[in-house]
């Protein structure tokens, strides 16, 4: 019987995953990795397009399988470990005993980071994999300017007798000649960082920013402002420390599972959660999901409107989720990642549809528990079953997009939120502004005859932002 390659993938999920091919005689040929399993497998439908070895390969395939996970970071662990132990014979990387660059921290007073390839067990303190060199490379430069650790080598710092270049621009503290006192601190931050707490710490330089830019010490501000977008920036990358989720679950199969344990019939179910700054740009999201993964059509941001909600996790949830009940696609449940107050208010907005909460619990990825439509609490879930592991995929789903979501917001406002304060200077100065100096703090350097030269400014609008920026009046 002739094989098309077409129908082997007919039913590709639009989820991230791992995808295996295999030949007539069960053979494994390849095992591959992607963010959408379905968008992946199509691009092997044009074979002319295909590398030359994947072409041979690819008129070998008679069988095509795949895992779904709950994040791409996860398709890259279990392509790693699949590719390491099966040794398919069309993997052309990692079968050389090399593995994907991971970053590590040392063990010695001055901890060093550092990036390698080798056996985890290498190292204590280990984090990653990294998908490419380039994002490594990123964020260790990211460690540099938030918490000036050394990368140098132990035998280069200690025959140091001043500080080297890094040192000079701000990327390293210089222990090799200069005495230490937050040092470790300083590690305990990158170790945060690095598994992913980053939001703690950006509340933190955010008020901070805010401290100084409130006392006119915009040098110093701008300073936490660059760590700020340093840090947002990994965090956009979703470093994590090097561990896998055993989500091995098949997403109709875990469907099936969960309208069995809920009594209904599911087409399309919505996952809400908000987000907030100390209730600065409040922001909600719903992600969709149905029998065949996440329903990405049904995704919805949500910008607060009722500003005297902003803060208030409870009020948030009722004003996102009477909107996607009245505009967004329609809804067979609704699951709300919060405890019995958020599960009560989703009820009470969206009374006709039923509510599952998803409550953390004190230990979060393995202490959570469920409250059902009918208001009871479920702590009886294996942690290994598909039903489980569906639960906190849609409930994490949600989370990262509506932190991406706030991040970008976030990012939108402190760029321009101190241009916004001058009176009567509106976008387009404020593109103008920016294109001629490059950044806010040459704008508040700069000198009345500079601004004067900014094309389409005007002399009064140069006075207004002089005036603003200095003590002496014009």
């Amino acid at each position: 019987m002739n094989i098309q390659f077409s129908d082997l993938i007919e039913n590709s999920p639009n989820a991230p995953g791992v995808y295996k091919m295999y030949d007539a005689d069960g053979t494994l040929l390849y095992v591959g990795k992607a963010k959408n399993l379905s968008n992946r497998l199509r691009q092997y439908l044009d074979i002319s397009k295909l590398e030359p070895h994947k072409q041979v390969m690819r008129t070998l395939v008679a069988r095509v399988d795949w895992e779904i996970v709950s994040t791409e970071s996860d398709a890259l662990l279990l392509e790693q470990h699949l590719i390491k132990t099966l040794r398919p014979k069309y993997n052309i990387m990692l079968t050389d005993g090399k593995m994907y660059p991971m970053i590590a921290l040392t063990q010695s007073e001055y901890p060093r980071l550092l990036k390698f390839r080798g056996k985890i067990s290498q190292r204590r303190d280990v984090y990653g994999p990294y998908p490419s060199v380039t994002a490594l490379n990123e964020t260790i430069k990211t460690i540099q300017k938030v918490c000036r650790l050394r990368t140098c080598t132990d035998t280069f710092m200690r025959n140091r007798t001043r500080p080297c270049l890094l040192y000079q621009i701000g990327r390293c503290s210089g222990p090799c000649t200069i005495p230490q006192t937050d040092y470790a601190a300083n590690v305990a931050l990158a170790r945060r960082i690095l598994t992913g707490d980053s939001e703690p710490i950006i509340a933190d330089l955010t008020k901070q920013m805010q401290n100084f830019s409130n006392a006119m010490d915009y040098e110093s501000a701008a300073i936490v402002r660059d760590k700020i977008a340093a840090l947002t920036q990994t965090s956009n990358r979703g470093i994590r420390r090097n561990r896998a989720h055993s989500a091995n679950f098949d997403w109709a199969d875990s469907v099936n599972d969960l309208e069995k344990w809920l009594g209904i019939k599911i087409e399309c179910a919505g996952v809400f959660d908000n987000s907030h700054l100390f209730g600065r740009n409040p922001v909600g999201a719903m992600i969709t999901f149905g029998h065949d993964g996440f329903i990405k059509s049904g995704y919805r941001h949500f910008k607060l409107r009722d500003t005297s909600r902003a803060g208030n996790d409870i009020a948030m949830m009722a004003e996102f989720v009477s909107r996607a009940t009245t505009r967004g696609p329609k809804l067979d449940l609704i699951v709300v990642d919060g405890g019995p107050a958020q599960w009560n208010i989703a009820h009470k907005t969206a009374p006709e549809i039923p509510i599952l909460g998803v409550t953390k619990g004190v230990v979060r990825d393995g202490d959570e528990h469920f409250i059902m439509p009918n208001g009871t609490i479920c702590r009886d879930i294996p942690k290994d079953s598909r039903l489980f592991l569906l639960l906190r995929a849609v409930r994490d789903e949600a989370h990262r997009f509506v932190i991406t979501f706030h991040r970008t917001v976030r990012a939108k406002q402190m760029t321009s939120s101190v241009l916004d304060e001058i009176e009567g200077i509106g976008p387009t100065r404020k593109r103008a502004l920016l294109n001629h100096f490059g950044s806010v703090r040459a704008i508040t350097d700069a000198n009345l005859d500079a601004l004067m030269h900014v094309p389409g400014l005007g002399k009064s609008a140069a006075e207004k932002i002089y005036a603003h920026f200095h003590s002496e009046v014009i």
